[in-house]
């Protein structure tokens, strides 16, 4: 079966041409930007792969991609993340028992604490089966149109994206890792970036409006009034 490979990007120049060289069979690269200013779509397309342009929002551009894939599985996949070699059998493999899967996660970087990081991520995806969009999530086709796809929301779309596919079936976790970009982690630090990470998901529970949480998440740490979203 075909896998589709959907790319969101936003000013990525620098991050593409790590991920567009992937050897694989069947499979087609669908790169979809919400407006870049640098040389992003340039890139995209002096790899022959699709390119399309979608308005901005990872929910919204990943959506857009799947609309035009032609494979019958479907792997979303940020701009800075590298999979792992053979990841076609992989996910064939995965596919066999289960609704949907993902990758373990590596982060791309040297900092005192993140080696635990990854432990809880890893933990986390094999025994809650809960992984998280840098995971490179994949599902059949068939199963993301049954679920509507991504759900329009500014953040925390692949969070509730796996809330609903759990709510279906099994999610496999496989014993490979993803290697994901550790740039924000060395921008905001390990220990600031993981409580973030955990309060924007504790707000997300408790009912305040996605609109609010992006807004702080790109800035970090600052109060926000508690709006709970539909």
């Amino acid at each position: 079966m075909k896998i589709s490979i959907v790319i969101p990007v936003l000013n990525e120049a620098n991050a593409l041409p790590k991920i567009l060289s992937i050897q694989a069979t069947d499979i087609e690269i669908i790169v979809v930007d919400g407006g870049s200013q640098d040389e992003t779509v340039e890139i995209a397309k002096s790899y022959g792969v699709k390119v399309l342009h979608s308005t901005p929002g990872r929910a919204a551009q990943m959506n857009a991609g799947a609309a035009i894939a032609t494979g019958e599985i479907l792997l979303f996949l940020h701009a800075d993340t590298r999979l792992p070699p053979g990841f076609d059998r992989m996910i064939h493999q995965a596919l066999s028992n289960s609704i949907a899967g993902a990758f373990q996660l590596t982060i791309d970087a040297t900092l005192p604490g993140l080696c635990w990081v990854q432990w809880g991520v890893n933990l986390r995806s094999r025994y809650l089966q809960f992984p998280y969009g840098d995971q490179a999530v994949f599902l059949h086709r068939k199963t993301f149109d049954a679920i509507s796809g991504f759900p329009d929301l500014p953040i925390m779309e692949d969070f509730e994206f796996v809330r609903r596919l759990r709510q279906r079936g099994k999610i496999t976790i496989v014993p490979h890792a993803v290697l994901t970009s550790g740039r924000r982690w060395q921008k905001m630090g390990v220990f600031r970036t993981t409580i973030v990470n955990q309060i924007v998901i504790l707000a997300y529970l408790l009912g305040v409006a996605p609109e609010r949480i992006q807004r702080w998440y790109r800035t970090g740490l600052k109060p926000i009034r508690y709006t709970r979203h539909q």
